[in-house]
């Protein structure tokens, strides 16, 4: 400027956030701690309070989103956050559990192997907002199924062997070399590209409102006064769901194919039905 006189930077004011903005956030660093609190837990072979602070961190990770789009608090921070959350609560914390239960006994590879687990779950939580950030839009019957195994379900699959040891006793569920293989194959299915449903987009039928009702309502019973039983039938019936999702999105894809087929034939058939000589005199005008 004339008379080099510079103009004054002034340190950048960040706005002020209201109270309610800040409650997802809030609710996420809940479910990290209460994920690493299991750690603690395992650790002190408290193998009950452990399974429950992921199932709670589960619970939580389910509410922290929809707090965000209740309250217009959606934001680039919380995203990432949640994102990190996420690997602390199913990816490290299962991991170290899963060692400290049994996998411990087979000493270098049993870490290898925990490792693997949680270097399988930051792979799938990265594809995960890749596809968010970058892929193209998918068809609106796509966003019915989730790519793999969804991070809080694997981590609760996971837990599976400790809950049927809590149920059933030991001698069986906890030998690493049933633990180890059902590690890596929960790890396989975080990465693969195998469709799962997402049944927070599966729209019920009024005629099946009532009875999932009191399905739901016959669950939390079973899970109050059973709940390592009422917790591996679950496991087991999720299991189930794998073909029956692997099938419906082979149907949704080649219905959806055939529509577009049709559209294509029908396209082609109204430019057939032009008269032919309408384009020789498009020719002799030019």
């Amino acid at each position: 400027m004339a008379g080099g006189i510079r103009p004054i930077n002034r340190p950048r004011r960040f706005k002020a956030l209201s109270l309610t903005r800040l409650v997802p956030n809030v609710a996420t660093l809940m479910g990290m701690c209460t994920g690493l609190t299991s750690i603690r837990f395992a650790m002190q072979d408290r193998w009950e309070a452990a399974v429950a602070a992921i199932l709670i961190a589960g619970i939580i990770d389910g509410l922290d989103g929809r707090l965000a789009r209740m309250l217009n608090a959606s934001s680039r921070f919380g995203a990432e956050l949640d994102s990190l959350s996420d690997f602390v609560c199913f990816g490290v914390a299962p991991a170290m559990m899963l060692y400290f239960w049994s996998l411990h006994e087979l000493g270098p590879i049993g870490w290898a192997l925990s490792l693997l687990f949680a270097v399988c779950m930051s792979l799938r939580l990265a594809r995960f907002n890749t596809q968010m950030l970058g892929e193209p839009e998918m068809p609106t019957w796509a966003y019915r199924f989730f790519t793999g195994v969804p991070a809080p379900a694997a981590a609760a699959l996971a837990m599976w062997p400790i809950v049927l040891t809590l149920q059933f006793g030991e001698g069986i569920f906890d030998s690493p070399y049933i633990v180890a293989p059902y590690g890596v194959l929960i790890a396989c299915l975080m990465v693969s590209r195998m469709p799962t449903y997402s049944f927070k987009k599966v729209k019920i039928p009024r005629a099946w409102v009532l009875p999932l009702m009191l399905a739901f309502g016959a669950s939390v019973a079973f899970l109050v006064s059973s709940p390592w039983l009422t917790l591996s039938a679950i496991a087991a019936i999720y299991f189930i769901t794998f073909p029956l999702s692997y099938r419906s999105y082979r149907r949704m894809g080649v219905e959806n194919q055939q529509e577009l087929d049709q559209e294509d034939e029908e396209d082609d058939d109204g430019q057939s039905d032009e008269d032919p000589n309408e384009g020789l005199n498009r020719v002799h005008q030019n």
